[in-house]
């Protein structure tokens, strides 16, 4: 049966982009694989513990050498990781603020990237390279031609942080989503409408009932 990891981080709750985008993307998905399962994260609600000394030092020794601080970060971290292993999708929504993504975001990508869970300890081959992971990204600004801060995709760190568990994102963004309700970037709404238009376009190509029959 298919499964669905479905996350979400912003804090801006009903006036979030990429919520919007990420139940977009879950609501194809369930279309189109009917009988399939969700699991469900929000960040913003319930945020994962930040990377502590008890985490990394949990890694460094043997099981029955762990304290139970250690003891409990290291489940957390097999439980995150199997959470991905378990899915054939993740859906990940990813606004930037200040031009980087929420800490609770970065806090998950420390506790999934771990030799022996999603890395093998003998060869360094990335565990989760089975998954299909699709970021439903948001920024206020804009970085492509044209835009206020062309060139600054702050969005693209993840794959580089993912990339020794054998994940590969795919980003799908809407830009310039504060053109709405900053006077400064009144030009620019024509270009955050059809940024949006977009990636909700794209978002509903993800997916066919046939390909999933198959």
């Amino acid at each position: 049966m298919a499964h669905l990891l479905h996350i979400d981080s912003s804090v801006r709750g009903d006036q979030s982009v990429s919520r919007r985008l990420t139940a977009r993307a879950a609501e194809r998905w369930r279309a189109t694989h009917p009988g399939g399962t969700v699991t469900y994260h929000d960040f913003a609600v319930d945020p994962i513990p930040h990377f502590d000394n008890a985490t990394v030092t949990a890694r460094m020794v043997q099981a029955d050498q762990r304290t139970p601080a250690q003891h409990k970060s290291f489940a957390r971290n097999v439980a995150l990781v199997d959470e991905i292993k378990n899915a054939d999708t993740v859906l990940l929504g990813l606004p930037l603020y200040n031009f980087g993504a929420p800490s609770t975001v970065k806090a998950w990508v420390d506790h999934i990237v771990a030799h022996g869970l999603s890395i093998d300890p003998e060869t360094g081959a990335g565990l989760l390279g089975g998954t299909d992971f699709i970021i439903l990204g948001s920024r206020g600004h804009g970085c492509g031609p044209g835009t206020p801060h062309e060139g600054w995709d702050n969005q693209t760190w993840l794959s580089h942080a993912v990339s020794p568990t054998g994940l590969q994102p795919r980003f799908i963004t809407a830009e310039l989503t504060l053109a709405d309700i900053d006077p400064a970037m009144a030009d620019l709404k024509p270009m955050a409408a059809e940024s949006l238009a977009r990636a909700l376009a794209t978002i509903d190509q993800l997916w066919t009932a046939d390909q999933n029959a198959a």
